[in-house]
């Protein structure tokens, strides 16, 4: 692992994208196979893949160079003659993130559904939305889209195996956005074989909480891999000597994926210490995000942007999101700098009007922002 006082990300609370490569997953990328990925040689890569298809359970796996490639694609593979549409929470990254993707490459309507719980999509939600029959006016629902996890947030098995049954009852398909899969597993106790069993497809990340410096990775049939294959490249991402991308993402399986239980116990030592200035999150801190309430907590977002700069420690907005190279001396300094805004906007005289104001859970910007 690298050290964590030398590693640029060790005060990094924007996003988990911020990690960098350890000085293993570097050894490992200038000792990578040199296969062409193309014509699929690479010895590498061969390896990643068959490793993923076994850790989730699926038949194969194919590496991407993104995770919205790995999503854009996942989606497409379902879909074939419009009018079709896509069933997803409104705040998901494959509608909201992801350069308008879904209408672009796969023509497809989206029905962005606000979950009646606030927090994620449930089977209640599903049935309301859906669009089935065969009225001409409507575009019918083929993929539904689950998100895991969602603002950090976990979504019980229960419901994930609720919603998966009713869709595959209706001939609708069931993808995951699992860019933090890894995550929810780490989180849940549940295995990746346990949740991907739910899914026709499963893209996840391994540039967020894994760390590796490119990529990501889509799971699913033999034959629904070979169709992604060809439309990966004709995106463009037909890669020739994968193996340099797809060594370090193996270290990172191996290296930093174990330690994602100590980074969820960080954040809920963060919650509970920030509780005890008044500071309360918005929504259930499950894993590796905190995001902050700061109506209820009292909080000028505009100020806190400040304090970070003055405690060298980077923020963005509401969200705080840990990963496996923050450093404790960080989260220190990041207490330290919500414990000095807190105290400034108590003072703020009456009218006041923050430069930075706060955009909440409910923004898509808040939640997927470097996601």
């Amino acid at each position: 692992m690298s050290d964590l006082k030398t590693s640029p990300a060790a005060n990094e609370f924007r996003s988990d994208t911020f990690t960098t490569p350890t000085p293993s997953m570097l050894t490992a990328m200038a000792n990578a196979s040199f296969g062409d990925d193309v014509y699929q040689e690479d010895d590498i890569t061969k390896k990643f893949q068959s490793e993923i298809a076994r850790i989730t359970g699926m038949e194969d796996a194919l590496f991407m160079l993104s995770g919205t490639m790995g999503n854009q694609i996942g989606v497409r593979v379902h879909l074939n003659q419009p009018p079709h549409s896509v069933l997803c929470d409104y705040r998901a990254h494959v509608y909201a993130e992801e350069g308008a993707g879904l209408a672009v490459l796969s023509q497809a309507m989206v029905t962005p559904v606000h979950p009646a719980n606030g927090i994620y999509v449930t089977l209640e939600d599903v049935k309301k939305w859906v669009i089935m029959g065969e009225d001409i006016h409507t575009a019918p629902t083929k993929v539904i889209s689950l998100e895991l996890t969602i603002g950090g947030v976990l979504t019980p098995l229960q419901e994930i195996e609720k919603i998966s049954e009713f869709a595959h009852a209706n001939d609708i398909k069931v993808h995951c956005d699992g860019a933090r899969l890894w995550n929810a597993s780490a989180a849940s106790g549940h295995s990746m074989a346990e949740y991907c069993k739910h899914f026709d497809t499963v893209s996840m990340c391994v540039s967020k909480g894994l760390g590796a410096p490119v990529g990501g990775v889509l799971a699913s049939s033999k034959s629904n891999i070979k169709r992604a294959r060809w439309l990966r490249k004709q995106l463009g991402g037909g890669i020739r000597q994968a193996g340099v991308l797809t060594a370090p993402a193996l270290v990172a399986l191996e290296e930093v994926w174990p330690t994602m239980k100590n980074t969820h116990l960080k954040a809920k030592r963060l919650e509970k210490d920030l509780a005890e200035i008044g500071v309360v999150p918005q929504i259930p801190v499950d894993t590796n995000f905190f995001f902050i309430d700061a109506k209820r907590s009292k909080i000028d977002v505009g100020i806190l942007l400040e304090q970070c700069k003055k405690f060298d420690v980077k923020l963005q907005d509401e969200r705080i999101a840990l990963h496996h190279q923050i450093s404790d001396e960080a989260i220190e300094n990041l207490k330290a700098a919500i414990a000095e805004t807190v105290n400034i906007t108590k003072n703020l005289e009456p009218g006041y009007v923050s430069q930075v104001p706060s955009g909440g859970y409910g923004s898509s910007s808040k939640m997927n922002e470097y996601s």
